[in-house]
């Protein structure tokens, strides 16, 4: 339905701004020598507490409990505000997507005047779907290139003239 789609879109850009922010920041901050880092492309060769299969299962359960309670949350508005853990606890928000509370909305930036939360949820949007593209792009540069995207800037500002995208994609 056009409602789970406009939701799914929601969740989708807040992966793809997080996942931006988990490519960019962090291959910056090795590259100037803050940080030491794996790229981002190498992240599923590390040993992790346990085997992928085990990860994988936790994962599906969790996804699934959190997918269950997003789509209870379509067919009734406002059904899942209350904490299943802490009862106590209530989300304040009834808009679907937009829970608000102090753990969703820390900076009370979606409360106000109509208007400016219609400009946030706009530009949330904008920005998600900006962050998805820049995603691929990141994807793409690696598949191409053998490199993430702050190695082909730094390599673009050290010789402008050569490192282009026309120099990648033409004949060696």
């Amino acid at each position: 339905s056009l409602k789970w789609n406009q939701q799914a879109e929601i969740v989708h850009c807040r992966w793809a701004m997080l996942g931006a922010a988990g490519i960019f920041i962090p291959e910056f901050l090795t590259k100037i020598g803050i940080l030491n880092t794996p790229s981002w492309y190498t992240a599923g060769e590390q040993d992790y507490f346990t085997d992928t299969t085990t990860l994988f299962v936790i994962e599906l359960i969790l996804i699934g409990w959190a997918e269950g309670r997003r789509w209870a949350d379509i067919i009734k508005p406002g059904s899942v505000n209350t904490d299943p853990i802490f009862p106590n606890n209530k989300l304040t928000g009834t808009d679907v997507g937009y829970p608000g509370g102090l753990w969703f909305d820390p900076l009370g930036w979606g409360s106000g005047s109509p208007a400016k939360i219609k400009e946030l949820r706009t530009k949330e949007i904008k920005n998600g779907r900006l962050a998805m593209l820049a995603v691929m792009g990141a994807w793409f540069q690696h598949i191409y290139t053998g490199t993430g995207p702050i190695d082909n800037l730094f390599a673009h500002l050290a010789d402008p003239g050569h490192a282009t995208i026309f120099a990648t994609f033409s004949p060696k």
